[in-house]
């Protein structure tokens, strides 16, 4: 059974830092492209990173130079730091596994960026 487990959420103050952190079960995680979304109260859910196999990274522009994603795959794990925070980075991040036609979810943690 495939799982995957997002933590790291939170209240933080503007300008403040996360680390969110997926860990995934049951896939071969290193073949995997992994990413995080986010979706807002009442938006789309929307794109915030990806990263590749082979190490390539992809990011929406409303954060580059802020997130940075990255992988362990000794431990199977997916992490975006999140500097700088801002309120509308306000939503519920969810991390994504991706290989071929397999696509896997976790189930969201909360970031509220607020004073």
């Amino acid at each position: 059974q495939v799982q995957l487990v997002e933590s790291g959420g939170g209240l933080v103050p503007p300008g403040g830092s996360l680390r969110l952190s997926c860990a995934a079960s049951g896939i071969i995680f290193r073949i995997y492209v992994v990413g995080w979304y986010r979706q807002a109260p009442g938006k789309q859910r929307e794109l915030v990173a990806t990263l590749t196999s082979t190490g390539r990274t992809n990011y929406v522009d409303s954060v580059k130079g802020r997130f940075t994603i990255s992988r362990d795959n000794a431990k199977n794990t997916v992490y975006l730091q999140m500097n700088r925070l801002k309120p509308e980075d306000t939503a519920v991040y969810y991390c994504n596994a991706a290989f071929r036609e397999s696509a896997y979810w976790g189930q969201g943690t909360q970031v509220t960026v607020s004073s």
